[in-house]
C-alpha cells in the first residue's frame, strides 16, 4: 500500500523513541529544509507543455530565418539561454516576438538558466555558489526568481519548465556537494511556488548521480525533470549509469549525447549540441482571434455550465495558452484556455482546426509529482474498485488534466484524471490541497 502524504510527514518528523522510566518519549527531528515532492502552485493561466523527440541547443539563439530554414532538420525543439549570471553569449534574437514566431512554427523551447556554478568546479571565471548551505539556498531561490522574470518577459507562461545549467564538479568534495544540492533544492521549491516546472541540467557522472542519490531525501526538494550531458553518441533515455530508470521516469528526461559540432539545413549552418528529449518544455501563448458576428463568452472553466467571466467582440485578439476538452459547442468539444485563465469554446476562435485540437497548441495539463514511496497504481476510473491499468513510480510526474470525485482514500475523495486517460488518487499526488480540488485544474 502506498504511503499517504500525511503518514510520510509524520514518519519524517519522528526520529526516535526512547523508553525513560517505563514510558516512551518521542523525540522529534528538526523541521526538514525541504521534502522530495514539493507541491506546485499553478496560477489560473498556467499550463505545462512537453516534447518528445530530437532537440538541439546552441549558445546564441539563431535568427528567425535560420529557424525557418531548420524546419527541414530532424529537430523540433531547441534549448535557449534565457538568464543567469554566467550566461556568456549575447542574445540579440531572443525576444518575445522571436519566441512567439518560433512557437508558431511549431518549435518547442527548453529555457536554460546559466546561473551560479559549483564552488569546486566549472570555469574559474564563473560566479560560484556559496559553500554556506543557507546562503546556497537563498541563491537558488533568487536564481528561480531571475529565471521566471526572464521567462515571463519572453512570453513563457506559468507551467513552463525552466532548466538550471549546473556544470560538472568533483564528486569527492562533500562541502561542494551539499552546496550544490541546497542550491538546486531551493531552485525547485521557489519555481514550484511561482508556478513553474523545475528542471536541472548536469553532467551524468559529475553531478547527476549525486542528485539521484538524494531522490527520496527529505532534506532536498526533487526537481521535476533531469537533463544530463553524456557525450557517448547514444540517445537513449534509459540505462543511465548511476540514475535508475525508475527515477524521473514519466516524461522527465533529456540527454545531451553529442557535443559541439556544425550542422546545416536549408543553407543555414549552426554550431550545436544534440539532445534526445522526453520532458517538459516552455508553454508559449499564441495569438488568435474571436470569430463570428456576436459577442463571445469566456468562462471560468471549459463548459457552458461554468460562469461567464468576460466577453469578446468578433475579431478581438486572444492569447491562447492551451486546449482542453469540455462541453460541445458547434460540433467540437475543444475549449481554448486564454492568458487570463478563462476558457472560450474553440468554435469561436480561428484556430486551424474547426473540429479538433490545433497544434502547436498543447493540451492543458498540470504536472505534479507522485509522492508515494512504493509507487502509485493508475486505474481505469476514479476509484480503488476500478482495475489497475498502469503504475507511476515515486517521483514520477502525474500529468493531470482534470479532477473528479471518487472513492475516498484517507480523507480525500478527489481523483486526478491523467493525460493518458488513467486515474490516480489525489491523496498520493503533490497537489496544493491534500483534501479537495486544486485550482486551476478543471473538473472532469
Amino acid at each position: 500500500m502506498p504511503q499517504p502524504r500525511s503518514a510520510l510527514r509524520r514518519l519524517l518528523a519522528v526520529s526516535s523513541a526512547c523508553v525513560l522510566g517505563g514510558s516512551a518519549a518521542v523525540v522529534l527531528a528538526p523541521p526538514a529544509a525541504a521534502e522530495p515532492a514539493t507541491p506546485g502552485g499553478y496560477p489560473a493561466a498556467a499550463s505545462a507543455t512537453r516534447y518528445s523527440g530530437l532537440a538541439f541547443d546552441t549558445c546564441t539563439a539563431p535568427s528567425l530565418a535560420t529557424m525557418k530554414a531548420w524546419s527541414a532538420s530532424p529537430y523540433r525543439a531547441l534549448g535557449v539561454y534565457v538568464s543567469g549570471a554566467n550566461r556568456t553569449c549575447a542574445q540579440p534574437q531572443l525576444t518575445a516576438a522571436w519566441v512567439a514566431s518560433v512557437a508558431k512554427l511549431k518549435w518547442r523551447l527548453l529555457p536554460i538558466h546559466k546561473g551560479l556554478q559549483p564552488p569546486c568546479g566549472a570555469r574559474p571565471s564563473d560566479t560560484k555558489i556559496s559553500t554556506s548551505p543557507a546562503t546556497a539556498r537563498s541563491q537558488g531561490a533568487a536564481a528561480a526568481g531571475q529565471a521566471v522574470a526572464a521567462a515571463k518577459k519572453l512570453g513563457m507562461v506559468a507551467g513552463s519548465a525552466l532548466y538550471n545549467d549546473i556544470e560538472d564538479y568533483p564528486q569527492n568534495n562533500s562541502t561542494c556537494r551539499v552546496s550544490v544540492l541546497n542550491y538546486a533544492s531551493a531552485w525547485t521549491k521557489e519555481l514550484h511556488r511561482l508556478g513553474y516546472v523545475s528542471g536541472v541540467y548536469m553532467n551524468l557522472t559529475l553531478g547527476a548521480r549525486q542528485l539521484a542519490d538524494v531522490y527520496t531525501s527529505s532534506a532536498y526538494a526533487r526537481p521535476d525533470a533531469l537533463w544530463v550531458a553524456r557525450y557517448d553518441g547514444l540517445d537513449s533515455l534509459k540505462g543511465w549509469a548511476g540514475v535508475a530508470d525508475s527515477k524521473w521516469a514519466r516524461h522527465q528526461r533529456a540527454k545531451q549525447y553529442r557535443g559541439s559540432h556544425n550542422e546545416t539545413y536549408g543553407g543555414a549552418t549552426v554550431n550545436i549540441d544534440t539532445d534526445r528529449v522526453d520532458a517538459p518544455v516552455a508553454t508559449v501563448a499564441l495569438p488568435y482571434k474571436a470569430t463570428g458576428t456576436a459577442t463571445v463568452n469566456a468562462r471560468t472553466g471549459p463548459s457552458t455550465t461554468y460562469a461567464v467571466a468576460a466577453t469578446y467582440a468578433p475579431g478581438a485578439a486572444l492569447k491562447v495558452v492551451c486546449q482542453a476538452p469540455g462541453s460541445k459547442v458547434g460540433g467540437t468539444p475543444v475549449w481554448d484556455k486564454l492568458g487570463n485563465g478563462f476558457y472560450v469554446a474553440d468554435h469561436y476562435v480561428d484556430t486551424p482546426s474547426a473540429t479538433g485540437y490545433s497544434p502547436p497548441l498543447p493540451r492543458c495539463t498540470y504536472p505534479y509529482q507522485v509522492e508515494s514511496v512504493s509507487g502509485l497504481t493508475e486505474r481505469s476510473g476514479p476509484g480503488a474498485g476500478y482495475s489497475g491499468v498502469g503504475t507511476s513510480p515515486n517521483g514520477a510526474l502525474a500529468w493531470v488534466t482534470c479532477q473528479r470525485p471518487g472513492s475516498a482514500v484517507g480523507t480525500n475523495k478527489v481523483w486526478d484524471g491523467l493525460d493518458n486517460g488513467h486515474y490516480v488518487s489525489d491523496h498520493y499526488v503533490a497537489t496544493p490541497s491534500g483534501t479537495t480540488y486544486s485550482k486551476p485544474v478543471p473538473r472532469c
